[in-house]
Protein backbone atom coordinates (compact mmCIF):
# COMPACT_ATOMS: atom_id res chain seq x y z
CA UNK A 1 0.00 0.00 0.00
CA UNK A 2 1.49 3.36 -0.98
CA UNK A 3 2.15 5.75 1.90
CA UNK A 4 2.54 8.89 -0.18
CA UNK A 5 2.00 10.25 -3.67
CA UNK A 6 5.52 9.37 -4.85
CA UNK A 7 5.01 5.70 -4.00
CA UNK A 8 1.64 5.71 -5.81
CA UNK A 9 3.25 7.22 -8.90
CA UNK A 10 6.10 4.71 -8.71
CA UNK A 11 3.62 1.82 -8.64
CA UNK A 12 1.80 3.27 -11.65
CA UNK A 13 5.07 3.84 -13.50
CA UNK A 14 6.20 0.28 -12.77
CA UNK A 15 2.97 -1.05 -14.27
CA UNK A 16 3.48 1.09 -17.37
CA UNK A 17 7.13 0.02 -17.53
CA UNK A 18 6.09 -3.62 -17.65
CA UNK A 19 3.09 -3.26 -19.95
CA UNK A 20 4.38 -0.96 -22.69
CA UNK A 21 7.38 -3.05 -23.82
CA UNK A 22 5.14 -6.12 -24.01
CA UNK A 23 2.63 -4.21 -26.14
CA UNK A 24 5.44 -2.81 -28.31
CA UNK A 25 6.71 -6.36 -28.85
CA UNK A 26 3.24 -7.50 -29.88
CA UNK A 27 2.99 -4.56 -32.29
CA UNK A 28 6.34 -5.58 -33.79
CA UNK A 29 5.10 -9.14 -34.20
CA UNK A 30 1.99 -7.85 -36.01
CA UNK A 31 4.27 -5.84 -38.29
CA UNK A 32 6.46 -8.88 -39.05
CA UNK A 33 3.36 -11.04 -39.61
CA UNK A 34 2.11 -8.46 -42.12
CA UNK A 35 5.43 -8.52 -43.96
CA UNK A 36 5.33 -12.32 -44.07
CA UNK A 37 1.76 -12.34 -45.41
CA UNK A 38 2.66 -9.71 -48.00
CA UNK A 39 5.82 -11.43 -49.22
CA UNK A 40 4.62 -15.03 -49.30
CA UNK A 41 1.27 -14.25 -50.97
CA UNK A 42 2.49 -11.62 -53.42
CA UNK A 43 1.93 -13.80 -56.50
CA UNK A 44 -1.44 -15.21 -55.56
CA UNK A 45 -4.24 -14.15 -53.33
CA UNK A 46 -4.99 -10.41 -53.52
CA UNK A 47 -6.94 -10.54 -50.27
CA UNK A 48 -3.88 -11.86 -48.40
CA UNK A 49 -1.74 -9.09 -49.91
CA UNK A 50 -4.19 -6.43 -48.73
CA UNK A 51 -4.38 -8.02 -45.26
CA UNK A 52 -0.57 -8.00 -45.16
CA UNK A 53 -0.52 -4.30 -46.01
CA UNK A 54 -3.06 -3.59 -43.26
CA UNK A 55 -1.04 -5.56 -40.70
CA UNK A 56 2.10 -3.65 -41.69
CA UNK A 57 0.32 -0.30 -41.41
CA UNK A 58 -1.33 -1.01 -38.05
CA UNK A 59 1.84 -2.57 -36.65
CA UNK A 60 3.81 0.56 -37.53
CA UNK A 61 1.12 2.85 -36.11
CA UNK A 62 0.97 0.86 -32.87
CA UNK A 63 4.77 0.86 -32.48
CA UNK A 64 4.92 4.61 -33.11
CA UNK A 65 2.16 5.35 -30.59
CA UNK A 66 3.60 3.06 -27.91
CA UNK A 67 7.18 4.28 -28.27
CA UNK A 68 5.97 7.90 -28.26
CA UNK A 69 3.97 7.23 -25.11
CA UNK A 70 7.02 5.62 -23.50
CA UNK A 71 9.13 8.67 -24.36
CA UNK A 72 6.52 11.14 -23.05
CA UNK A 73 6.08 9.23 -19.78
CA UNK A 74 9.85 8.96 -19.36
CA UNK A 75 10.31 12.69 -20.00
CA UNK A 76 7.67 13.75 -17.47
CA UNK A 77 8.77 11.20 -14.91
CA UNK A 78 12.35 12.48 -14.97
CA UNK A 79 11.35 16.16 -15.27
CA UNK A 80 9.01 16.06 -12.26
CA UNK A 81 11.77 14.51 -10.18
CA UNK A 82 10.77 10.92 -9.58
CA UNK A 83 14.08 9.60 -10.93
CA UNK A 84 15.01 7.54 -13.95
CA UNK A 85 12.13 5.70 -15.58
CA UNK A 86 14.34 2.86 -16.74
CA UNK A 87 13.43 2.29 -20.37
CA UNK A 88 16.43 0.63 -21.98
CA UNK A 89 15.74 2.25 -25.37
CA UNK A 90 15.56 5.80 -24.09
CA UNK A 91 18.48 7.87 -22.72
Amino acid sequence: MPRNFKELVDIFIDLIGITLPVLASLAFLVFVWGIAKFIFRIGGDEKAVEEGKQFITWGLVAMFVLLSFMAIISFFHEDIGFGNFGFPLLP
